[in-house]
């Protein structure tokens, strides 16, 4: 059998990773895109995901982009962890919004990525943008039997 190419490589990679996912899985979010260093997510803002002043708690927003980034830079299936990250808030979630997380790679150098996500709502407000910087720690996340 011969290589795969990158694009099954990811599509690979995302389905594994995400069958071994229970917190993404558990916020109802959905694998909508993967390619080769690029991931899209999205999660619907629930009831019980508002804070004390009605809008979308930071921290499930900041899940949102955590996990495309997590997706985005393990698309080449090796195995890959965040090294830091910042989020910036532009705007409120409310209850019912459909949330959408695009990871783009900016860079990757060595064993060392960083990441760009923009999480925006089903009107394409910019909710916030997230950048995160990875490291390749060894090993695949998915077995490829060539």
């Amino acid at each position: 059998m011969d290589a795969l190419h990158p694009q099954q490589l990811a599509e690979l990679a995302g389905r594994t990773m995400f069958e071994r996912d229970p917190a993404s899985q558990a916020l109802g979010m959905t694998l909508e895109e993967i390619k080769p260093g690029y991931a899209r997510m999205s999660m619907a803002i629930r009831p019980d995901m508002l804070n004390g002043h009605g809008t979308a708690h930071g921290g499930y927003i900041f899940m949102l982009a955590d996990s495309a980034f997590a997706f985005a830079c393990n698309s080449h299936n090796l195995n890959t962890v965040g090294a830091g990250c910042t989020i910036d808030y532009l705007a409120p979630g409310r209850a019912g919004d459909v949330l959408v997380a695009e990871a783009v790679e900016q860079a990757l150098q060595g064993k060392t990525g960083v990441y760009d996500v923009t999480v925006s709502d089903q009107e394409g407000r910019n909710i916030a943008l997230f950048r995160g910087k990875s490291h390749r720690v060894g090993g695949l996340v998915a077995e490829v039997i060539a």
